[in-house]
């Protein structure tokens, strides 16, 4: 497969499956556990993405975690943006909820990406050309928050709701799950960086779900400071309602 012949989209969805193959193949014959374990399924990952961007788009810009930022891409229109191990604490604990991300933005805007989920046991990949009808929603909005630290908003919010809160590890594997149908509302205000959410908001717009920051300002990306604190991924029906309170908390 010549990967400069894929599009964008499937050239996106092809590196995340692979990427996925690779950390589950460290995971099974390393012999490591936890952390070492993390550092090196980050490792190879991250090296295999990062060559084969450069090889089918070496004239786009590149931002992964995993890899010394050259704030040269700046100036670049395109910018593949990726995260070899989103949720690394789970992929080292041999749990499911982590997830690969390889997003593509364009002028700052996610437009094209692609989430795979290989400690599924289907190993989906969820991506931003290939998209479903939603699910139907749930009765009382089900609220995604963090294993170890729920974001103060969106324990309050899901009060408010009369709401429920449902623990999950990464971010990619949280967003998916709204986009899969097992929750309605993602809000998040602890702290995350472009590559812990290009991709999932490509995926997520695409299926028609409110990308924003919590205050209702878009998500811009390939700024030279890629801290972005916040964003709430939901059901439209919901954002209303969901920034409404969060502006009133």
């Amino acid at each position: 497969m010549n990967l400069r012949d894929l599009s964008d989209a499937e050239l996106a969805a092809t590196l995340a499956v692979e990427a996925g193959r690779i950390l589950k193949d460290v995971r099974e014959t390393s012999g490591l556990e936890g952390k070492a374990l993390g550092k090196a399924g980050d490792a190879a990952a991250n090296a295999y993405l990062c060559e084969a961007v450069r090889a089918a788009r070496p004239e786009d810009g590149l931002l992964s975690e995993e890899e010394k930022d050259d704030t040269t891409r700046c100036a670049m229109s395109r910018v593949w943006i990726v995260d070899p191990v989103d949720g690394t604490r789970e992929y080292g604990e041999r749990r499911s909820d982590w997830a690969v991300h390889v997003g593509l933005a364009v002028d700052g805007v996610a437009t094209t990406g692609a989430v795979a989920l290989p400690g599924l046991d289907d190993g989906v990949v969820l991506r931003s050309d290939v998209v479903e009808p939603l699910k139907p929603a749930a009765p009382n909005p089900r609220f995604l928050v963090s294993r170890t630290r729920p974001a103060k908003e969106a324990v309050a919010v899901a009060k408010a709701m009369g709401g429920e809160l449902l623990e999950m590890g990464s971010a990619g594997a949280k967003a998916m799950a709204v986009v899969r149908g097992e929750a309605e509302i993602y809000l998040h205000s602890g702290g995350q960086y472009e590559w812990d959410n290009c991709a999932p908001v490509a995926v997520a717009q695409a299926y028609g779900l409110h990308c924003s920051r919590i205050d209702g300002s878009p998500l811009v990306y390939n700024r030279e400071d890629t801290y972005l604190p916040d964003l709430l991924i939901c059901r439209p029906e919901y954002a209303d309602t969901v920034l409404g309170l969060v502006r009133g908390s």
